[in-house]
């Protein structure tokens, strides 16, 4: 029988089958002892019952067409996959409390991108800021991102964020302390998620959801919760194809003077050219210019 995961922990997962009950069920010994695949949420499985005590157990991991993946954390080598089957991510930064963090928006994003799986944004917490929030993310929709308003308090933007999330599998992800877990609360009774306390003497969110969870959706699909992060390594991107995890960039790149070209100080770099003709903003171009001397630092690829 054919299951996707929902949640683990403690080496017993939940999973949920295609005729919607769900089962506590364990990994066979020798998915235990694999090195190459790790079960993670969004997984998709084989499940088999035992004929003696009728207990379920993931017999098999089935092919992923797509996974999320960030670089270990706490200065560990290698990569951590987050959640596998994603079809898109959703960011969600909020308007005020805390203050949104461009830089940190753009690392989710390029994490997105290298992963290959497209990303949306959200901007909650509309009602603390006078005027439409998305104006000040333009740069992003002009990209390609598509760009939400939400308000739990005066529930705005709900259907248009439902529409897009009817019958795919979304990971949330984001700073602490955005409001996930109230968005979600709100725009689907019944979740029940933990929601956490902003800490206004440092303006950041303390961590509520300790590991990704995945929600089926009223409506078909589901929703990943997934844990609140302060600090995002990117991971699976070279220095050389960072810029194509720049979406604006790409009709520039290929006016480069060189083929290779870093878009630093080389001469006839047509990206640079376009920042200062405006037609990339130049907050975008020093995300891009930070994560590089990032990537050069850690990445053996130049």
């Amino acid at each position: 029988m054919k299951a996707v995961v929902l949640r683990g922990t403690g080496g017993v997962w939940r999973a949920r089958d295609a005729a919607g009950a769900e089962h506590d069920v364990t990994l066979r010994g020798r998915l235990k002892q694999a090195e190459s695949l790790k079960l993670v949420v969004g997984d998709e499985v084989e499940l088999e019952r035992d004929a003696r005590d009728g207990t379920w157990a993931i017999a098999d991991i089935l092919p992923r067409r797509s996974r999320l993946t960030r670089r270990a954390p706490g200065g560990a080598h290698g990569e951590r996959v987050v959640a596998a089957n994603v079809d898109q991510v959703v960011v969600v930064l909020a308007a005020a409390h805390p203050t949104p963090n461009a830089r940190m928006l753009d690392r989710f994003l390029v994490i997105a991108a290298a992963n290959d799986v497209p990303a949306r944004i959200v901007i909650n917490k509309a009602d603390l800021v006078a005027g439409d929030v998305r104006a000040a993310f333009a740069s992003y929709a002009e990209a390609g991102y598509p760009v939400h308003g939400t308000s739990v308090p005066q529930r705005g933007g709900f259907d248009a964020l439902h529409d897009v999330l009817r019958g795919r599998v979304s990971a949330l992800t984001g700073p602490s302390g955005v409001g996930k877990s109230s968005l979600l609360n709100a725009m689907y009774p019944g979740l029940s998620l933990r929601v956490g306390e902003i800490s206004r003497s440092v303006d950041k969110g303390r961590h509520t959801t300790v590991g990704a969870t995945m929600h089926p959706l009223p409506d078909g699909g589901y929703v990943m919760d997934t844990p609140g992060l302060r600090e995002v390594g990117v991971w699976n991107v070279a220095p050389r194809e960072l810029d194509r995890c720049f979406p604006e960039f790409r009709r520039f790149v290929a006016d480069c003077r060189f083929r290779d070209c870093r878009h630093h100080d080389e001469p006839g770099c047509a990206v640079r050219s376009a920042v200062e003709a405006g037609a990339v903003t130049s907050q975008r171009y020093e995300s891009y210019r930070h994560l590089m001397t990032e990537l050069e630092a850690t990445v053996p690829d130049w």
